[in-house]
């Protein structure tokens, strides 16, 4: 089994009005703890719970994902080896978490966390849940090695690129809890992470968004025959993605 990821974050400047607006869209519970840090749980009853942040050094990007290890020094000296960087050491907030950053060697932060591998626990309920992640960057195919090696993640259906295709795998870390997720070309060959939620109706939720002050920056496109996406902006600039069935 390879590492599982086991939480998100979104990243913003005023985490109060950034978790009122997830909390109206998908009707997620938050908790503000101390340090203005605000806790997610989606009430999914799948997936994975997350949090939200104001910017820090370790997170250049709008959104960040973790990783979970029971060990996080080994991983960070093994992203090293591989072209990798560490942006946070390993740091302990007593009682809470323990975690770490590094830059992948495209520029995208990406987090870990020690743990079992059963990750934070995600109270039942219906509403969406947080289970794919997008890793973008200008040279997909070397990410796919990249993350293979480090994580131990499989990479499944291939996209070539041929005709000027997207280059697109999906990959599965092996773990029953967590995200799944995918690693493609970013349109503009810069590094990005994007977190998804799974929904029944793109345009319902889209059209929600935008009544609490989003904006709709891709709406619903079929990426398969049997998936569509989506991607909205909350009001304070943060990039968020949808996807379901396709209809």
């Amino acid at each position: 089994m390879g590492n599982p990821i086991t939480w998100f974050e979104i990243i913003g400047p005023d985490p109060e009005k950034t978790a009122a607006f997830y909390s109206e869209l998908f009707g997620w519970h938050t908790d503000a703890i101390e340090g203005g840090y605000i806790t997610l749980d989606t009430h999914a009853g799948r997936g994975m719970n997350g949090g939200i942040t104001t910017p820090q050094g370790q997170a250049a990007n709008r959104s960040i994902f973790y990783a979970e290890a029971p060990d996080l020094q080994p991983l960070l000296d093994k992203a090293g080896s591989l072209g990798g960087r560490t942006v946070m050491p390993v740091t302990e907030i007593p009682d809470i978490v323990t975690f770490a950053v590094f830059a992948d060697p495209w520029g995208n932060h990406i987090g870990l966390t020690k743990g079992d591998g059963s990750g934070p626990p995600v109270s039942a309920g219906d509403n969406p849940p947080i289970d794919w992640v997008e890793i973008g960057c200008a040279e997909p195919k070397k990410a796919w090695d990249f993350y293979r090696e480090l994580f131990g993640w499989t990479i499944e259906g291939d996209m070539s690129g041929e005709d000027g295709a997207p280059v697109h795998g999906g990959f599965d870390t092996g773990a029953s809890v967590g995200a799944r997720g995918g690693i493609g070309s970013s349109p503009d060959g810069e590094p990005r992470v994007d977190i998804y939620a799974a929904v029944d109706d793109l345009a319902k939720y889209l059209d929600r968004a935008a009544g609490l002050g989003g904006s709709v920056v891709m709406p619903a496109m079929k990426v398969d025959e049997e998936t569509e996406i989506a991607m909205f902006t909350d009001p304070q600039g943060g990039t968020f993605g949808l996807y379901g069935s396709a209809h």
